[in-house]
């Protein structure tokens, strides 16, 4: 009885040392090297965040283009340099072109046309061509090629040749727009709306300054269209209907035979638009110590001056804005690889508790030069409170956010700076210590417990009376009953 009782109380050691396996002390307590104490708790790392007072740039705040909307923008990275009024709807004019002209070229591109492909002009060619409106005099039944039809329709802005553009990409006008406004849409140009190929009149063909921009940054991708819109003439030679022509561009900041004093020796394109309800509108780009601008005006007005001439403000205001995209922008490092973010808690490991973090890579952004990017916020952001040993030197533990106010200019991945062994000793006490933290492991043990208690309980209540009574039993009269001991 005595060494059933000696097992009983093993069972139960047995399993309160189990139980104790999950109580979070018995870990760290297990966990800790010989001879020392087990480590205070560290506490989770969290975001740390440098706090500084936001910034704003005066150079933008003292800039102003005489124009209803306008807006530049760098064209190597889309970032906006300055915006006014550019995401309010306005009329495009001709420099709606540039998107049938760029869809004519996408499909050459393809594979699907070529440039010395001659085209019959259609009837179509008239369609939606009203009386005054820009035009090579093209006639249905004449034959010229592609490429000739190309800088009729961006060099001298004719409207009838961006009807036999359409036609011959996509066999009818209509479905012509219809592709226009899905590129549109394709290209993020959220606010426009076309209903010709040329830009003349309707109160439902808008766009927005904004939009113009992504379809120039687009268009200037491809070489024909930047060798079309670059060029200051060209030469159609004589053609079945119709003697040579020879064209002269309409943007006076590449090209000074119809208009003088405007030109930029920077200039690069791209098109120019007016009509009475659209006003003076030009979609210009240029080139400096590499570095590729676009900028979009709609709306100018032409005023006269005190000396009678006219001041055609589409020319002047966009030549200004350009300019002062150069002077006053740079491109500036904002974070690399020397970002130390801190430490973060490391567990399973005897080598270290904490690992530290460093950024990795370099981010840049072209900035007012007036604005200083140690001025700037910097959001570090861990992916978890803390790592599981192994961790590998330059593993991705989070990243850290470069913003300027509302801004947000990128982000840079967050990496361990040096690697750490894991405990195999302390894996497994991990291990143990998540299997027993399991519900339904601490609900079984619970039960056992309960179990091996009440069996317990009855045992010593009642094993004990039924021996003891039956002892009684035996004893009669000062000597026991039954066989005699010998």
């Amino acid at each position: 009885m005595k060494k059933y009782r000696r097992s009983l109380l093993s069972l139960l050691l047995a399993l309160s040392l189990s139980l104790s396996l999950t109580a979070p002390w018995a870990l760290a307590a297990s966990a800790a090297p010989e001879g020392t104490e087990a480590p205070e708790e560290t506490p989770a790392a969290g975001p740390v965040v440098e706090v500084k007072e936001e910034v704003e740039s005066q150079l933008l705040k003292d800039m102003h283009i005489e124009a209803t909307a306008a807006i530049l923008v760098d064209a190597a990275t889309g970032t906006v340099l300055y915006d006014q009024e550019a995401h309010e709807r306005r009329y495009p004019a001709s420099i709606t072109k540039v998107m049938t002209a760029m869809l004519a070229i996408e499909a050459i591109d393809r594979g699907e046309l070529s440039l010395d492909q001659v085209i019959t002009v259609s009837s179509e060619v008239t369609r939606d061509v009203g009386d005054g409106s820009s035009t090579q005099d093209i006639k249905e039944g004449e034959q010229l090629t592609v490429q000739d039809v190309l800088y009729c329709a961006l060099i001298a802005s004719a409207n009838e040749a961006c009807n036999v553009l359409a036609q011959v990409v996509s066999g009818s006008v209509d479905s012509f727009v219809e592709l226009m406004n899905q590129r549109a849409s394709e290209l993020g140009m959220a606010d426009t709306h076309f209903v010709n190929t040329h830009g003349y009149h309707d109160p439902d063909h808008y766009t927005t300054a904004y939009d113009i921009s992504l379809m120039c940054m687009e268009a200037m991708k491809h070489e024909t269209f930047r060798t079309i819109v670059t060029s200051k003439s060209y030469i159609v030679p004589a053609t079945n209907l119709h003697e040579e022509r020879e064209l002269h561009e309409t943007n006076a900041l590449v090209s000074t035979w119809r208009i003088t004093g405007y030109y930029y020796q920077y200039a690069t394109g791209i098109k120019t638009g007016s009509t009475p309800e659209a006003g003076y509108c030009l979609a210009s780009s240029a080139s400096k110590d590499g570095v590729d601008l676009i900028a979009v005006v709609l709306g100018a007005e032409n005023p006269k001056r005190e000396d009678g001439s006219t001041n055609r403000l589409q020319f002047s205001e966009s030549s200004r804005l350009l300019d002062w995209g150069f002077n006053s922008f740079s491109t500036k490092k904002l974070l690399d690889s020397t970002y130390f973010a801190g430490t973060i808690p490391v567990t399973l490991s005897r080598e270290t508790d904490r690992i530290g973090v460093q950024a990795t890579g370099e981010l840049e952004a072209i900035l007012p030069n007036d604005l200083d990017p140690a001025d700037f916020q910097l959001t570090p952001v861990y992916d978890a409170d803390s790592l599981e040993a192994p961790v590998t030197k330059g593993q991705v533990v989070g990243h850290v956010t470069v913003s300027n106010g509302d801004t947000v200019y990128g982000q840079l991945d967050l990496v361990a700076v040096d690697s750490v062994e894991r405990s195999e000793l302390l894996y497994r006490l991990a291990q143990i210590e998540a299997f027993f933290s399991q519900l339904w492991v601490k609900v079984v043990l619970i039960v056992l417990a309960v179990l091996i208690v009440v069996l317990l309980l009855r045992w010593l209540l009642f094993g004990r009376r039924r021996r003891y009574g039956g002892a009684r039993r035996a004893y009669r009269g000062g000597h026991y009953s039954g066989r005699r001991r010998r």
